[in-house]
């Protein structure tokens, strides 16, 4: 049981990777290394256990020893159903974890201080739950949720919901900024030539 305050991650992988060409965005290689294990290394300090959301056969990410969960809902719903993944599998094993921290598998520069600023910005406002921004923008993926949410997500995601700032208006999200210099810890990877750009940044 997680009784410290820390959430459960679910990495978002279940999308389609169409600009990256389809296949696995999170298996491709950056800097001599999957996508995936410079995800990992960032959030795993921060939480008590991950969760991977990807479609398909699991055994292509047998190496990582993850548990994959697949999305909830057919046709690829979207992220939101990820997230909804990562609810329910939380609350199955991890009891005591009232949050579940979402983050896609391709921002590769994730901050090491994402859920304590997650964490800060909700309490400070009030609202349930909280997502970054930088560069004035939001990033609705990478956010903090109640796991209590996840029936009244559930309903949503049947009704025919889809976009996660809609949803997230209707119950209250917080904002958590942060600096993008030397660069945006929120780059994400959605070409082949933002994967290049992402090995510059760590080569530099």
């Amino acid at each position: 049981m997680a009784e410290d305050g820390r959430p459960v991650a679910v990495l978002l992988a279940g999308g389609l990777a169409r600009r990256m060409g389809g296949g696995d965005k999170p298996l491709r290689l950056l800097h001599g290394r999957p996508l995936l294990d410079h995800v990992i290394d960032r959030i795993t300090p921060q939480v008590c256990a991950v969760v991977l959301n990807a479609n398909g056969d699991p055994e292509r990410f047998r190496p990582w020893g993850l548990p994959v969960v697949a999305d909830p809902l057919p046709d690829f719903p979207g992220p939101l159903a990820g997230v909804l993944a990562g609810m329910r599998w939380a609350r199955a094993q991890y009891p005591g974890a009232r949050d579940v921290l979402s983050v896609p598998t391709d921002t590769p520069f994730l901050p090491a201080d994402l859920v304590t600023r997650l964490q800060a910005a909700r309490v400070a406002s009030g609202q349930p739950i909280a997502c970054a921004a930088s560069a004035g923008r939001t990033h609705p993926v990478v956010a903090l949720w109640p796991v209590a949410l996840a029936d009244a997500l559930e309903a949503s995601l049947l009704a025919g919901m889809r976009r996660i700032d809609a949803w997230t208006a209707q119950h209250g999200v917080a904002e958590a900024a942060f600096d993008d210099a030397p660069y945006d810890p929120f780059f994400n990877v959605n070409r082949p030539e933002e994967l290049e750009e992402a090995d510059r940044l760590l080569g530099s």
